[in-house]
């Protein structure tokens, strides 16, 4: 179908026409009718399937008529989540609407000076492209008016979600006009995205666009094993130096990595350039355009590149890093394959990723074909099984190599038995610790006697005559007790009851206390008895070896 059959204006068709656009795709078919007879719209369609003129062309044709509200705000209002995607937006509607007379756009995203984009917004706009960070911050400051606003535009509202601008989006849509049309577009329309269509739009059509099957063909999707990051730069080096490739993206994880890869590759000798969010946007800008104009070979870039960039050159898109979100992967490995023409896409993936695999696999509904580089084979297995380049499954019985090495507990020969353990009197961490004759004071150290070192269990064996035994296998407590030759002396026998045994303790304590008595000085007890005497101690020359001491107030004078 041509845009003639799609009710635009004639004004509109000419720069279409001069655009290089002459068929309609299925999204704009179906999308720009619905969008001028007024009704909000729920648009769900592939990257790369127009959906830029189809929200802007009929948004657009609104402002042939004159507005019912006279201010300088904006008439049409757009929202998309990056950077790029919002230049992109304005390049767009600059190109469908250069044959109106005092057509005026914005462009409102961060990392700019504040100064164009207030310049820009103290006059007449019609179409203003933002990011939803940027616009609140002019909101606040009072700088911009809704009250002419006829068309809300959610470009990619999926995305915007998962970057967490929904609390954003609502304030924003709080501040515009409730007679208007809301034109929502996304990958997808269910889950957290539908509960926000429903707040937004009122009675909404809802159109879906299946991915167009000619699209996915001509790119060719691979993937690499990869062991380390060692392995993953050298993966790299021999991908950047095919000849077939002209230009590449190499999407990495976090800015950081963007960064490191490109130095990387600029030490190599690429012509290399790196774009994440936490660039001012003339950097961005510059990079960009340098990748147009083919001076940059390599751009290194996170997800923020994964939307919103056309360059005809691109022949590789390298996931140096998995996505997280399957969703972004086909953003990605989008970069390249544009307008018919074909594209490689090559993705890096640990050897504990596999679920990263199946889950874009299980998204896109194709397989990713295994593919390996000669000299550069992984030295590892994927840790889960992942079905190998021929489509058989690989068996989980043989041996895993690499991070999937578990250890089976059927692994064993033969079972264990409970029977193949030494005797727990045998053990050293299970002997009898307690007080015994055969102990040492040196603990577990070895005996300097050649007696052997044996348990109450062996003593047990020997019999009495070996070793005396008393209740508890223990040997009694002896004054001569010196070590462990003291434990093959015969011990007398001692009645700890009889007259005997208590008067020859008594005469041992007074012999003690004697003998304590001549070691003291001057008259401290009495040393036939060892009590204390019942006189006070003195203070004067009773064991002071002095006369009397002058106190503190043989110092003054009366």
């Amino acid at each position: 179908m041509s845009f003639s059959e799609l009710g635009l204006d004639p004004l509109l068709l000419k720069s279409v026409l001069a655009s290089g656009y002459a068929t309609a795709t299925p999204v704009q078919q179906q999308a720009i009718p619905a969008a001028l007879s007024g009704r909000d719209l729920l648009v769900s369609s592939h990257t790369g399937s127009g959906k830029t003129a189809a929200f802007m062309l009929p948004s657009i044709q609104r402002m042939l008529a004159e507005p019912t509200v006279k201010s300088m705000g904006p008439r049409v209002l757009v929202l998309t989540p990056t950077r790029e995607l919002a230049l992109q937006v304005e390049k767009a509607a600059m190109t469908y609407g250069k044959e109106m007379r005092r057509f005026r756009t914005a462009c409102l995203v961060g990392g700019a000076p504040y100064g164009l984009q207030l310049k820009r917004l103290s006059q007449p706009v019609d179409v203003v492209v933002a990011t939803p960070g940027r616009l609140i911050d002019h909101l606040e400051r009072g700088k911009i008016d809704f009250s002419r606003l006829e068309v809300l535009v959610l470009d990619e509202a999926d995305r915007m979600l998962d970057m967490g601008f929904v609390d954003d989006i609502k304030a924003i849509a709080a501040r515009c006009p409730t007679e208007r049309q809301t034109l929502l577009f996304s990958a997808t329309l269910d889950g957290v995205v539908g509960n926000l269509a429903r707040e937004l739009t009122r009675e909404a059509l809802r159109i879906e666009i299946a991915a167009a099957p000619q699209q996915e063909a001509k790119i060719e999707q691979r993937l690499l094993f990869a062991d380390n990051m060692d392995h993953k730069n050298r993966l790299l080096d021999a991908l950047l130096r095919d000849v077939e490739m002209t230009q590449a993206i190499v999407f990495a994880s976090t800015k950081r990595s963007t960064e490191e890869i490109s130095d990387l590759l600029a030490d190599s000798g690429f012509a290399s350039d790196a774009l994440h969010g936490d660039m001012q946007q003339g950097q961005r800008n510059r990079a960009l355009q340098r990748l147009r104009e083919g001076r940059t070979k390599v751009l290194v870039a996170t997800d923020v590149a994964a939307r919103g960039i056309d360059v005809a050159g691109i022949s590789h898109v390298i996931n140096f890093d998995l996505p997280r979100q399957a969703e972004d992967y086909v953003h990605r490995i989008g970069r390249t394959g544009r307008a018919g023409r074909t594209g490689i896409a090559v993705s890096f993936a640990g050897m504990r990723e596999t679920g990263l695999v199946r889950n874009i696999e299980r998204y896109t509904g194709n397989r990713i074909e295994v593919h390996t580089l000669p000299g550069l084979e992984p030295t590892q297995k994927p840790a889960s099984g992942r079905p190998s380049s021929s489509g058989r499954p690989r068996s989980n019985s043989g041996a895993r190599g690499g991070f999937g090495d578990k250890r089976s507990f059927g692994d064993r020969s033969e079972p264990r038995s409970y029977g193949d353990r030494p005797p727990r009197g045998d053990s050293r961490d299970n002997r009898d610790r307690g007080y015994r004759a055969d102990a040492r004071p040196g603990g577990d150290r070895p005996a300097r006697s050649d007696s052997p070192r044996g348990n109450r269990f062996e003593q047990a064996a020997r019999g009495p005559s070996d070793v005396p035994r008393m209740t508890g296998d223990r040997p009694p407590r002896t004054e001569g007790f010196h070590g462990a030759d003291a434990r093959h002396e015969p011990k007398a026998e001692v009645n700890g009851n009889s007259i005997e045994y208590w008067e020859k303790r008594e005469r041992e304590a007074k012999a003690k206390a004697k003998a304590a008595a001549t070691r003291s000085y001057g008259a401290r007890g009495n040393a036939g008895t060892g009590a204390r005497p019942a006189q006070p101690r003195g203070f004067g020359n009773e064991g002071r070896g002095g006369g009397n001491r002058v106190g503190v107030r043989g110092r003054f004078k009366d």
